[in-house]
């Protein structure tokens, strides 16, 4: 009798919109389960499951209580790169050390914190995806576009690397290896430091910045800006010139909004600090000057502040000189 393989126990810390868009493809190929904080959505995925694109939705776990991480074979980690060290500290210690953890999320400092969190000889990694989608609701997600995934080693073996990739494949999902991951995850990060920012701060679609001549001018600078700091931090990157790459990416997603426009429109924290604010300590470090991200960093923390942007009513607008 020919045996059947055992699906592999993957894990999913963080049920937003990515989590939900590789969890939806993941499910097909292996035993998803889902830690996140909010008892609500976990009380809905457990009950509805997953759904993208309106198909057929897929049963999952979800769950608050980390220990039903703890037998893992593989753990994506898609919550926000402020919160890697607390969401995954209820970890350090209880998982099984042949557990591969991934992490394909946005802004730099995303390994260092996960080590921190489950020790530095973990079977760590990471990547840069330009798969996007958006929440319709709890457990309700819409791909946007389609993208590529990017993953290499931050800790983990080669053989670890392959069989990742087989597995993100094997879910429908384009993906592939690379021997430099730093190359990718700075061209992420400059992409992201172009785009994001200035949509939010614009409060547009993401395509202001290839549609608006200012605001093309200034994600230009943005763009170009960054791609001197990684060169100074001897940073090969994955393209000839910054801009085209930018304007590459955000074609297929210019009719959405970016996750920082969406964050600071509900007022919540956006990941700036691990964007633009990581540009900016590369920059010191290298002595390299980066006024464009500065400035995008100080604005966005100040909107932050500031809370969501307040809806102006007909009777304001009527008394205004």
């Amino acid at each position: 009798m020919e045996r059947r393989e055992k699906k592999k126990r993957i894990g999913i810390v963080g049920a937003g919109a990515q989590g939900a868009l590789f969890g939806w493809h993941l499910a097909a190929v292996g035993e998803v389960t889902y830690l996140d904080v909010r008892p609500q959505l976990c009380e809905t995925l457990e009950r509805d499951g997953i759904t993208v694109d309106a198909r057929p939705s897929r049963p999952v776990r979800a769950t608050t209580d980390p220990s039903a991480l703890f037998e893992s074979d593989v753990i994506f980690v898609f919550v926000k790169a402020y919160d890697t060290l607390r969401a995954l500290r209820p970890l350090g210690g209880r998982l099984d050390p042949a557990a591969t953890i991934v992490s394909l999320q946005n802004g730099l400092g995303n390994a260092e914190a996960i080590k921190a969190a489950l020790g530095s000889f973990v079977a760590l990694v990471v990547g840069a995806t330009t798969e996007m989608s958006i929440t319709e609701g709890d457990g309700v997600a819409e791909r946007i576009g389609k993208g590529r995934t990017v993953i290499g080693s931050a800790g983990a073996s080669s053989a670890t690397v392959e069989q990742t990739s087989a597995l993100i494949a094997s879910a429908g999902l384009d993906v592939r290896v690379a021997y430099d991951i730093r190359s990718h995850l700075w061209g992420k990060l400059i992409a992201n430091a172009a785009i994001n920012p200035l949509s939010a701060l614009l409060d547009c679609l993401s395509g202001i910045i290839i549609e608006d001549a200012d605001a093309s001018l200034l994600a230009r600078a943005i763009a170009l800006e960054s791609a001197t700091v990684a060169q100074a931090a001897r940073v090969t990157l994955p393209f000839a010139d910054a801009w085209t790459y930018v304007r590459e990416i955000v074609a297929p997603t210019a009719g959405a909004r970016s996750t920082m426009a969406i964050d600071l429109a509900e007022g919540k924290r956006t990941e700036i600090d691990q964007i633009s604010g990581a540009i900016v300590a590369t920059g010191r470090r290298t002595q390299t000057a980066t006024p464009y991200n500065e400035t995008m960093l100080r604005l966005i923390k100040a909107r932050e502040r500031a809370g969501p942007y307040a809806k102006v009513s007909a009777l304001e607008k009527a008394v205004r000189p």
